[in-house]
């Protein structure tokens, strides 16, 4: 009775039901406590994500390549993954082995929605597993999206199209620092500010608008 309870409360959580309750106890479980964990939901979890969130922007949305890269981005990012995590309030039931420590990381909350993603859609299919994003993920609001973080948007961006290594070169100047961003040898952008920080946001700022062709 206590297990039938506690799956109606994950079922209420997530908004799914599944047939084959394992495929949810595998999707909640880390590689610390059994071979039989959430790795491989989530490569798969992480491709669907990309194609469904890919396919509602090019659907309701008229934007050229480079904005619908940086929109996808957002939704698919590490830190979206891990505040839809939170509010689904389902940290008690995720099953660690007793030789991990501390809190859940951000990525291990990110793989797992993945893994639930992935999950749903081999218990249910396709439709069943839009209807979790479309519900968890606002795709709706995508025109009120605004992330200003542009060195983790940059890095999100770069890592997912292109092989290379990224650095900042920043230096301080009459005017406080300059930074230049650097893929491999290779300068592609500068940018100036009082701090540090700064002049590394404005740098990736106009890199993305470079690389991606977004217009300013």
């Amino acid at each position: 009775m206590a297990k039938t309870a506690k799956t109606n409360t994950l079922a209420n959580k997530i908004g799914y039901n599944f047939n084959h309750h394992n495929l949810f106890k595998r999707a909640l479980t880390h590689s610390s406590k059994s071979e039989e964990n959430y790795e491989r939901l989530e490569f798969l979890g992480d491709g669907i994500l990309d194609f469904v969130v890919g396919e509602y922007l090019f659907t309701h949305t008229n934007e050229k390549e480079g904005k619908l890269t940086v929109l996808r981005s957002h939704y698919v990012s590490e830190n979206n993954l891990c505040k839809i995590f939170d509010r689904l309030n389902i940290s008690s039931e995720v099953i660690l082995g007793k030789s991990y420590q501390g809190e859940i990381s951000k990525a291990i909350k990110g793989d797992i929605i993945e893994a639930i993603i992935a999950s749903i859609y081999l218990d249910g299919g396709l439709e069943e597993a839009k209807k979790f994003i479309y519900r968890n993920f606002e795709l709706e609001n995508f025109a009120n999206i605004v992330d200003d973080n542009y060195k983790s948007k940059l890095q999100e961006l770069v890592q997912s199209s292109f092989k290379c290594h990224m650095q900042y070169k920043t230096e301080p100047n009459e005017k406080g620092f300059v930074s230049t961003f650097y893929m491999d040898e290779d300068a592609i952008s500068s940018g100036q500010g009082l701090s540090k920080i700064e002049a590394e946001q404005q740098a990736a700022k106009k890199a993305i608008e470079k690389l991606f062709l977004i217009d300013k």
